[in-house]
């Protein structure tokens, strides 16, 4: 029997590190204005710590739409793979060359391209899913805010987040 609702327990899953910085920034802080000396320093140091902690953790809640949908995914050494009940695949982080959120469908699909291999698209409410924010922004100039705001705020078509610099043909014209 838990003490608390499902509902409740959801939410607070979801914005776990940010509540986790937000509780060590209200104890550094606590500890900064009541302690003296060494413990200050620390304090102030926690205080940096916890804030960026709970910037962090407002961006991963931001990320995450919950982990109720269809298939599995799993990021292991830089393979990205979806297990999903009528398709799935698999991509290397390393070859990814466009990312985009398809808006089209319900739940939105995440649906990454790598030259040579199928579309993998992947529900961004599937199992497993919060793993990929790690995968994404480990990618070079990826842009978090702007997939971010993509997903709180999507369109009725499909958006490109990301593109690799690699994937764009350099055309060399010759006198």
């Amino acid at each position: 029997m838990s003490l608390i609702r499902p509902e409740a327990q959801a939410v607070i899953w979801r914005w776990r590190e940010a509540l986790l910085g937000l509780c060590v920034l209200l104890l550094a802080l606590w500890w900064g204005l009541t302690a003296f000396g060494l413990l200050r320093w620390v304090a102030a140091a926690l205080m940096v710590a916890g804030g960026l902690l709970a910037v962090a953790g407002l961006q991963r809640g931001r990320f995450r739409l919950g982990s109720n949908g269809a298939g599995v995914v799993q990021v292991v050494e830089g393979q990205l793979a979806y297990f999903g009940p009528s398709a799935g695949g698999a991509v290397a982080l390393s070859e990814l060359a466009v990312v985009s959120l398809d808006n089209r469908h319900r739940p939105s699909r995440w649906v990454l391209c790598q030259p040579g291999v199928d579309d993998l698209e992947i529900p961004v409410n599937a199992i497993g899913a919060e793993a990929l924010f790690d995968a994404f922004a480990a990618l070079p100039e990826f842009p978090v805010d702007v997939m971010l705001q993509q997903l709180r705020h999507p369109s009725d078509n499909k958006v490109v987040i990301w593109r690799s610099t690699g994937s764009i043909p350099q055309f060399r014209l010759e006198d």
